[in-house]
């Protein structure tokens, strides 16, 4: 979400739009601040608010960037209220692969909120469906891929099938499958002794994930990369085979687009958003989650069949140009001139 802002606002700005960020997170004015809950928690919020209800002085709209839980509360909710009481038309673009379980639960509290705003926009038809079930309407404009970036590898097969590289591109949480990712590896190396996996991202489970890549005797095989920026990961992308997608729970991940981008045939679970931006067999292999031996299977189909390969990596590039920002420009664009009409 960070990087589709960052992404959005110097588009928009090469445009001639005017663009204002307001970050959420900005540091704490003292570090001691960071280590106490609750307090940490008001230090970061009233200078938040006090900056919104500056920035509203000044703008035509708000463009709240939200996600689900206490994120949607602490941030998305108090941004909607400020612009509601200063008169500024507020479009939510909600992000949160979390959503319908979010909503289940909480809906008492959001609904209030949501009936504040000009627009709801979502960035794929899994969302949209979730919104319709509590009676809001939500509007589609997909992410944005800056395909210059990511260019296609042109490569019609796995280059070296003994060794063949194996990219994943998410954090080091529980819901994004890193362990079940690991299980399949072990069965894939069973077959292919040389396979190579480089983890892109970072977060609470490196130590506990580092371990299982030991007992599982995948040290030479797997290679935590850290938190890369996007550059880095357009270079991690040119230099791997396939793309590998092991989440538990998801809405329309940036990263599998961005693998297309660049030409690489994906593995990836059937959850959340994902059907609706890839084909299982057309733009993309798909896989049960939680099911390393599936996982497994599907990487050593796409390893060893160069034709269906080719047939992915072809397809994905066709599919992914209208991620691209001279398609998705006017759609933003278009709804900023009706919410403040």
């Amino acid at each position: 979400m960070a990087n589709q802002t960052k992404q959005l606002a110097g588009l928009l700005s090469s445009e001639g739009v005017k663009v204002t960020l307001v970050q959420t997170n900005r540091p704490y004015p003292h570090p001691l601040f960071a280590r106490i809950k609750g307090i940490r928690a008001v230090f970061r919020l009233i200078p938040y608010i006090l900056e919104l209800w500056t920035v509203c002085k000044n703008v035509d709209c708000l463009h709240v960037m939200a996600n689900s839980g206490w994120s949607w509360q602490v941030f998305a909710a108090p941004a909607i209220w400020v612009a509601w009481f200063k008169n500024v038309p507020v479009i939510v673009n909600y992000r949160g692969g979390e959503a319908e379980v979010y909503l289940q639960t909480s809906i008492k509290f959001v609904a209030p909120t949501l009936k504040k705003i000009s627009a709801l926009v979502v960035p794929s038809g899994f969302l949209q469906t979730v919104f319709d079930k509590y009676g809001f309407a939500a509007r589609v404009i997909p992410n944005i891929v800056d395909l210059n970036r990511f260019a296609f590898a042109s490569n019609k097969c796995v280059r070296n099938k003994e060794a063949p590289v194996i990219v994943i591109a998410r954090n080091l949480e529980s819901i994004y499958g890193i362990d079940v990712a690991i299980e399949a590896i072990a069965i894939l190396r069973q077959k292919i002794p040389l396979v190579k996996v480089l983890i892109a991202g970072s977060g609470p489970l490196l130590e506990s994930l580092s371990k299982l890549v030991q007992q599982k005797a995948l040290t030479d095989n797997i290679e935590f990369t850290g938190k890369l920026t996007p550059e880095q990961i357009a270079g991690l992308y040119a230099k791997a085979d396939i793309m590998l997608n092991p989440t538990r729970v998801d809405n329309m991940p940036n990263s599998l687009l961005e693998a297309l981008a660049a030409g690489l045939p994906i593995v990836t679970t059937a959850v959340g958003g994902i059907p609706y931006i890839v084909s299982d067999g057309e733009t993309a292999l798909m896989v049960e989650p939680n099911n390393p031996e599936m996982m497994a299977a599907k990487l050593e189909q796409l390893i060893i069949d160069g034709a269906l390969y080719e047939k992915l990596a072809e397809n994905g590039i066709q599919y992914v140009q209208q991620y691209a920002w001279r398609q998705v420009k006017q759609q933003w664009l278009t709804l900023y001139e009706q919410v403040t009409a």
